[in-house]
């Protein structure tokens, strides 16, 4: 291998809107490598669960139907012409949708189901088997690629985080409550935290980066730094 042009995979974890897809999507723009949101893979998981009734209004999931129907979920990523990126859930395009308060409030019960976390461990895999490739996620440094070059910790506290994610959600014409989505925040941090199956956590050798004072800029640079350091020990 040409060591002056190796591709690494970059893992970035951390609680729910701690900025990580944001992070990421811009670093993969950056340094020309493909972004993978398996955020985004889940709540296409959980989207399709509430479209066939697999899921209670109080969360409860009917598991054994959903495994089943593990084989027929397909998600793709479509790149669109104003460059970001949609997720498609069987050829449809979703990314609006699995954004909603709604998927939000249901999506830490689907990713803590194990089959649900295997068969799309699995697919992110794949989805890096030719590295050159940014992936956020809960596990991605710990589980998916616990041997990427470069991993990343992102933390924010509860409240910075619901700001962020109220924000977002007015921006997109809802009319969400501050109050709910805090609740919503700590109550898949204590969820992704305690599931059994491959639970959200610091891998050892992951760089911590709290970004509740940065701005988008700063740790935009911040991640380069580390990037380009990365890069440099792969190449020794």
């Amino acid at each position: 291998m040409d060591t002056d042009n190796k591709l690494i995979i970059i893992a970035i974890d951390g609680f729910s809107s701690s900025g990580k897809s944001t992070m990421a999507k811009a670093l993969a723009r950056r340094i020309g490598y493909r972004y993978v949101d398996t955020g985004a893979m889940y709540r296409a998981v959980t989207l399709y669960a509430m479209e066939h009734g697999m899921i209670q209004p109080d969360g409860t999931v009917d598991s054994g139907r959903l495994e089943a129907a593990l084989p027929d979920i397909d998600i793709t990523f479509a790149l669109q012409p104003d460059g970001t990126q949609h997720t498609m859930l069987n050829g449809r395009d979703v990314e609006r949708r699995i954004r909603s308060m709604e998927v939000s409030a249901l999506v830490s019960h689907v990713s803590a189901i194990p089959a649900v976390r295997h068969d799309l461990v699995a697919k992110q895999q794949a989805f890096g088997s030719e590295r050159g490739v940014v992936m956020d996620g809960r596990d991605i440094g710990t589980t998916v690629f616990p041997d990427a070059e470069l991993k990343i910790f992102l933390n924010a506290s509860a409240e910075t985080r619901a700001r962020r994610r109220f924000l977002e959600l007015r921006q997109k014409g809802e009319n969400p409550v501050y109050e709910e989505v805090l609740a919503n925040v700590e109550s898949r941090d204590h969820i992704d935290r305690t599931r059994k199956e491959s639970p959200l956590r610091r891998a050892d050798d992951a760089i911590d980066l709290d970004n509740s004072s940065m701005t988008p800029d700063e740790q935009n640079q911040w991640l380069m730094e580390r990037f380009n350091e990365a890069i440099k020990s792969a190449r020794k």
